[in-house]
């Protein structure tokens, strides 16, 4: 009786598992042919009936599990007051981050730490410099700032050259705050340095400019916001997540 039963069920779930499978392609397939070259991460069920969840190139989107329609914006919990879609994103910048360790950034603590937000900086941003002008008024607040770089004109640029000055100097922090008032520094540029791939995992988690400023949550919380403002998004932040 019991035999029966469970090669019933095993079919069941046999079948499930290759009707997932001919979703997944659909929706591959979909996406390749809109945008041959997406780095598809992954593909997963939506909270949407009838559509795939679909992380790519430091995005979230929506496709249809016939691969007909593809939607591209957020989606709202009416009755929870969410952004499902901002959430999501979130738990993937999360994790993306949690691979880079405390060694491999520059790290502005504050003596009595509320927040700790992970900034991705060009050396030569004006809104990136004003951010920095007023690092000791962040720290002063209870916000650490932890840097990573994003020199937006790419490798080989003056900002990419002077990222790995900083980084190349035997004091980083000073360096950085030197390079950001707009001092020549004189450190070589042929040491071991994490530009390149911090760089590449601002690309692959979305940063398209800077500041990009981004909470423990993964929240995207700016662009440059002046020191008080930054603390109430970061407030308010850590509010919705309760």
């Amino acid at each position: 009786m019991l035999k029966p039963l469970a090669a019933a069920l095993a079919g069941l779930v046999a079948g499930a598992a290759l009707a997932q499978d001919a979703t997944d392609a659909k929706v591959r397939d979909a996406i390749k042919s809109l945008v041959p070259n997406a780095e598809i991460e992954s593909v997963t069920d939506s909270v949407l009936p009838g559509f795939s969840e679909v992380i790519m190139n430091g995005q979230v989107i929506y496709v249809t599990d016939d691969g007909k329609y593809v939607v591209s914006g957020a989606v709202f919990d009416v009755a929870g007051k969410a952004n499902l879609t901002e959430q999501r994103l979130g738990a993937v910048r999360v994790a993306e981050l949690k691979k880079v360790p405390p060694e491999r950034r520059l790290i502005f603590p504050a003596k009595s730490p509320k927040h700790s937000i992970t900034v991705f900086t060009d050396i030569d941003c004006g809104y990136c410099r004003q951010f920095h002008s007023d690092i000791q008024k962040y720290n002063d607040l209870g916000i650490t700032v932890e840097y990573l770089f994003f020199p937006r004109m790419g490798p080989g640029s003056k900002g990419w050259n002077e990222a790995v000055q900083v980084w190349c100097s035997s004091d980083r922090n000073d360096a950085l705050t030197k390079a950001k008032a707009g001092r020549t520094l004189d450190a070589k540029t042929d040491c071991d340095n994490p530009v390149n791939d911090d760089f590449t995992l601002g690309q692959r988690i979305g940063v398209s400019g800077t500041p990009a400023i981004f909470s423990e949550a993964g929240t995207q919380v700016g662009g440059y916001l002046p020191p008080d403002q930054m603390l109430a998004r970061l407030e308010q932040d850590k509010a919705t997540r309760k």
